[in-house]
């Protein structure tokens, strides 16, 4: 049965900073590095040797698993990156400072925006300095103006369906380094978990995921191979 491997980032500069990052494109830090590394060390001592990967189109996830494949001696299979798994767009949240942003609009109104499944913040201003749809990795892409996490999960299953779910359903041992919402909403796909209660749901920076899946795709076991820094999964389904 195939494994698949989900890997958040590493640290980045701006989760260090406590700033909304979202589609901007901040970059590891050393400690973010360093959880990148220890990733792919930790996959390669469990015997594990992945032979297709899957990433996003920021900085953060595309390092996070270059570093980790290189710790595996795996630089060599294949990746596809693709833009349906890049971190939730946080609007005219990003850049700012999380506790800041809390002072400003009261802690309550700054939780709902974080941690409400189906309502955005407020949206990017098309002036903003963070607006990023001149890019030209975004040629072409609907860059969101602000996304909730049901968006998201909008955006990033029917990229699993059409890309990631045939390459394991080939038999294909998969690692996909991506975001802490996109493998959030990934998450909330495979074990079916409540609108209620996926946003509680944390996933440490650089702690690979391993998940045993059937023939249906469907999750028969899951753990983080960092046990130290692990966090509560869901139930299976």
């Amino acid at each position: 049965m195939p494994k698949l491997i989900l890997t958040r980032h590493g640290q980045s500069q701006w989760n260090l900073e406590n700033r909304f990052t979202g589609w901007w494109d901040a970059d590891l830090t050393e400690k973010g590095e360093a959880e990148a590394h220890k990733g792919g060390v930790l996959i390669k001592a469990e015997g594990l040797a992945p032979t297709f990967a899957f990433t996003s189109y920021q900085t953060r996830a595309i390092r996070t698993l270059w570093l980790g494949l290189a710790a595996m001696d795996r630089a060599w299979i294949p990746v596809e990156k693709h833009w349906r798994l890049n971190e939730r767009h946080y609007g005219g949240l990003t850049g700012l400072d999380k506790a800041e942003t809390a002072a400003k609009h009261g802690k309550d109104q700054v939780h709902i925006w974080r941690r409400s499944y189906d309502i955005p913040p407020p949206p990017l201003a098309p002036d903003s300095p963070y607006n990023l749809a001149d890019e030209a990795r975004y040629d072409g892409v609907p860059v969101p103006e602000a996304e909730s996490l049901k968006l998201t999960l909008e955006r990033v299953l029917p990229y699993w369906n059409s890309a990631i779910r045939p390459v394991l359903e080939s038999g294909k041992d998969t690692i996909i380094s991506a975001h802490g919402n996109s493998l959030r909403a990934l998450v909330k796909h495979l074990f079916a978990v409540a609108d209620e209660t996926i946003t509680g749901l944390e996933i440490p920076t650089g702690n690979p995921l391993l998940i045993d899946l059937n023939d249906n795709l469907l999750p028969t076991a899951a753990r983080y191979l960092d046990q130290e820094r692990a966090k509560d999964l869901p139930d299976l389904p």
